[in-house]
């Protein structure tokens, strides 16, 4: 067994950014809480901007159809989340009704701090895409005891890009996905660093407490092995 590579997974995304957020707030009230709203907000743009960069790049406009066509991750493994559409017109609606994210906060009886997650990120991820959208909450979040979560995404699916849409993530596949060793890597790094800009020194002290929690809970190896990911460098 020696040598396995070692993959962070959803959860270990999912529970670090809950033990951020429990370490800002037991130390910064608040404040702490304001500070994890702000970060996330940081991370979803980062994000955003990371898409439309690939989408520019492979000489896509930037539109509701390829901010769909560009997602960033996929679920571990089939069945571990449900999602999809309500709507295309007169403005695509999609829903999530088993979600990975939540699963991870549940089994480890972290949900109040992981529920800030999803306050913002899917209108943060957007707005980086591309600064005029909107993507608006419909319902109450299941990490906020909702039944499922639903997403108004401000722009209608044509018949044509419904079908560009599909062409397009059929041909574009697993390319423009990054695993979640990235994506725990820099969620690691934009909150600490959030956390520090907002908080100083009591935010330093919840980042170095909170990655202990996190190598408490699954091992140092998974914090060792996000060093040197984010941010990317040439």
């Amino acid at each position: 067994m020696a040598n396995e590579p070692i993959n962070c997974k959803i959860e270990h995304h999912a529970i670090l950014f809950a033990y951020l957020a429990k370490r800002a707030i037991e130390i910064c009230g608040e404040e702490g809480k304001e500070a994890i709203l702000a970060g996330m907000t940081t991370y979803g743009n980062e994000r955003g901007q990371r898409m439309a960069a690939n989408a520019l790049a492979h000489g896509d406009e930037l539109s509701t159809m390829t901010n769909q066509a560009y997602g960033e991750w996929k679920p571990d493994y089939d069945g571990q989340m449900e999602f999809g559409q309500l709507r295309t017109e007169p403005t695509l609606q999609t829903y999530i009704s088993k979600c990975a994210w939540c699963d991870a906060w549940k089994k480890h009886g972290l949900t109040e701090f992981g529920k800030l997650y999803c306050v913002n990120v899917d209108n943060a991820v957007y707005q980086g895409f591309r600064s005029d959208f909107v993507c608006t909450p419909t319902t109450t979040a299941m990490s906020w005891g909702g039944e499922r979560c639903e997403f108004d995404w401000g722009h209608p699916l044509s018949p044509e890009e419904v079908s560009a849409l599909a062409e397009k993530k059929k041909e574009l596949g697993t390319s423009c996905m990054k695993d979640f060793n990235f994506h725990t890597a820099h969620l690691k790094s934009t909150i600490c660093q959030v956390l520090v800009q907002r908080l100083g020194e009591d935010g330093e002290k919840a980042g170095e407490l909170a990655l202990k929690d996190y190598t408490d809970t699954f091992g140092q190896e998974y914090l060792d092995v996000l060093e040197g990911i984010f941010p990317e460098t040439e």
